[in-house]
């Protein structure tokens, strides 16, 4: 191959690596502008993220708090930042009062569906014509699990919504917003308060937003039980749920079950025998 013919398949090559987006080049220089080693915790703030796009000479996102929410739930951090975790270990960003945030190092684990877990089958109970115009976000999934009241089958707990869309503002933390939540009651009269969290798809669940929902009971429901509660599409018609505890080491998932909606007369007699025959959390 000539000269001619090598310098253009470099340059195709040259072409193809990505270049990391501006979310990524903006908390890759705040975090380096603070980081030392050894440390595994450190702040900023929001007007941080206005000095290092204009350092960088690149457009600064409308929405600042949508470059936290990203790598929160849609992307992970660049892989400079998290080679300077320790091994098991990952950076996570978490809130530290209003427009402050915190780089923490977390122990290494993600939310997100489980393969090979077993399914069930939910006659699906949701309005055809919601179905028509539902889209596929975290919405429609909401809108599902109400309507096919799968918090009270995923707790085996009776439960009314009482509020889309909380927001509150803590101690340390700051403004908050929890997608909906339920409060349930138990055969013995035990009040319970259940925050869900919902994402589509092609998002993933943020352990924060767990975090700062077990914050958020303690200071608007201090006499009841708080269960946190993740939903996530993972097909159309396949729910995923996890419930999750507060314990020793942190946030910890304690169940994930997976329902999948279907037609009434899709639920034979030999899945109700299969059902019979599980165990109590299989």
């Amino acid at each position: 191959m000539c000269f001619a013919g090598l310098a253009v398949e470099q340059t195709n090559k040259m072409a193809k690596i990505k270049k990391p987006n501006r979310y990524a080049q903006i908390i890759e220089r705040i975090f380096f502008a603070h980081y030392k080693k050894g440390v595994e915790e450190f702040e900023f703030d929001r007007e941080e993220f206005v000095n290092a796009a204009a350092e960088l000479k690149i457009k600064l996102p409308k929405n600042v708090g949508d470059i936290i929410y990203s790598f929160r739930n849609r992307a992970a951090l660049p892989r400079s930042v998290q080679a300077k975790a320790p091994a098991g270990r990952y950076w996570i960003i978490r809130p530290a009062g209003r427009s402050k945030y915190r780089f923490v190092v977390a122990e290494e684990w993600r939310i997100t569906p489980t393969e090979g877990v077993s399914e069930t089958k939910i006659p699906d109970s949701t309005p055809g014509v919601v179905t028509k115009y539902s889209f596929k976000d975290e919405q429609a999934l909401l809108a599902r699990i109400r309507y096919n009241r799968l918090i009270d089958i995923f707790t085996g707990i009776t439960c009314y919504s009482l509020q889309n869309h909380l927001r509150t503002s803590l101690k340390g933390i700051g403004q908050i917003e929890t997608d909906e939540v339920y409060i349930g009651i138990d055969q013995k009269g035990v009040h319970y308060v259940f925050p869900v969290q919902a994402k589509a798809k092609k998002e993933q669940l943020s352990i924060v937003q767990i975090e700062q929902d077990f914050a958020m009971c303690r200071k608007k429901f201090p006499d009841l039980i708080c269960r946190p509660v993740g939903a996530q599409f993972k097909e159309e018609s396949l729910i995923v749920l996890f419930a999750f505890e507060e314990g020793e080491r942190g946030v910890t998932r304690a169940m994930e079950k997976h329902y999948r909606l279907v037609p009434p007369d899709q639920v034979t007699a030999e899945d109700l025998k299969l059902y019979q025959e599980r165990l109590p959390n299989g």
